[in-house]
């Protein structure tokens, strides 16, 4: 297998943690006798401080020629007094539209070594944390109108949140192929006692429900799943949302599980190439100390080898070398607790690594 994969290595702490990745990605194509390519580019802060722009058309173009592409988070405090359209997550957004990727999905599941770390009471926890967020990536209030006028000698500000059915249809679809693949789960969550979008997604959804007819198909206020998360999130399988409610809830499951630094995302569309990233941020606080977990971003190149190259064993490879790791009692500072040995992030990723090539 010969692949282009781009790197992005972002801001803050994220160059340690893509390091991590790309060396876990080396060490794979070593075991597996893959050719694995690499492209730098510049995106978020460190395209605004080389070139004034948090994505260029000419490191844009660099994406759209890769195989797929691996992300570290952007963005820090250095940037945030610039005007919004300079500003790094700018140049995600511009990301997202340019590769077509409407396709984000978030993981969250409990890793049984870090049962303890997870917030929620232990019967809570014992009925099982498994649960993916497909959330919509390119439509809604994100991607709408954004206007701030004077009304009546006061500021008024404006943000449409558009959608369309093939919009709906093609993010539902996915939705429904991954529950087919896990336990035939699927729920809709919305806001269709208030919004038109809402009502638009179920009128699109009860359609596409009918050529699933294997899968369980429900519906749920959005307010109402932040609780139900909480409450019980073993009810939860596959669920299906718009833009903005999806960046909401997937950020709140990911924290049930305990740290926000374990779970890895993709984004997808049409055909195999797709954005692998790390859910957590930039953390420009602990940038330089060797303290950041790079388990995030590792599990992501873990999602590349599965869902863009078509590499079953490679990604389980990758998935166990982490099990394994965290069975021995090493821990980033994020998730440890007492009794457990506490490394930085070379050295998890040194570990993962050298697990990586003692595996059958």
């Amino acid at each position: 297998m010969n692949k282009i994969i781009g790197v992005i290595y972002g801001d803050g702490s994220s160059p340690e943690i893509v390091k991590q990745a790309v060396q876990v990605l080396d060490t794979i194509q070593e075991k597996f006798h893959h050719q694995f390519t690499y492209t730098q580019i510049d995106m978020g802060g460190a395209a605004i401080d080389k070139y004034g722009d948090p994505l260029p058309e000419h490191e844009l173009q660099k994406c759209l020629d890769s195989d797929s592409v691996l992300l570290g988070a952007i963005g820090g405090p250095k940037w945030e007094g610039l005007p919004g359209d300079k500003r790094p997550e700018k140049g995600l957004l511009k990301l997202r539209a340019g590769m077509k990727l409407y396709s984000n999905n978030r993981p969250a599941t409990l890793w049984p070594q870090l049962r303890d770390a997870s917030p929620l009471k232990s019967s809570i926890v014992d009925k099982g944390i498994d649960f993916v967020v497909v959330r919509e990536l390119i439509g809604g209030v994100y991607f709408g109108n954004h206007e701030t006028f004077i009304q009546n000698g006061e500021k008024v500000a404006v943000d449409t949140m558009p959608y369309s059915e093939h919009e709906i249809m093609r993010i539902g679809r996915i939705g429904f192929d991954m529950a087919m693949k896990r336990r035939k789960k699927l729920c809709l969550v919305d806001k269709a006692n208030v919004l038109d979008t809402s009502r638009l997604w179920r009128e699109v959804m009860h359609k596409l429900k009918k050529e699933y007819p294997e899968v369980e198909y429900s519906e749920m206020f959005v307010d109402n799943c932040a609780m139900q998360i909480c409450k019980d999130p073993s009810q939860f399988d596959v669920i299906v949302t718009e833009n903005m409610f999806g960046d909401i809830l997937s950020d709140e499951a990911s924290m049930i599980t305990g740290s926000i630094g374990m779970i890895p995302s993709s984004s997808l569309g049409e055909g195999t190439r797709g954005l692998y990233e790390p859910i957590h941020g930039s953390a420009p606080d602990i940038a330089g100390m060797d303290k950041v977990n790079p388990i995030a971003c590792i599990l992501s190149a873990a999602m590349m080898m599965r869902y863009s190259f078509d590499a079953e064993k490679e990604a389980q490879c990758i998935e166990q070398a982490v099990h394994k790791v965290l069975d021995q009692g090493y821990r980033t500072f994020d998730i440890y607790s007492e009794g457990c040995r506490l490394i930085g992030c070379k050295e998890m990723g040194e570990r993962i690594c050298e697990a990586i090539k003692s595996s059958n």
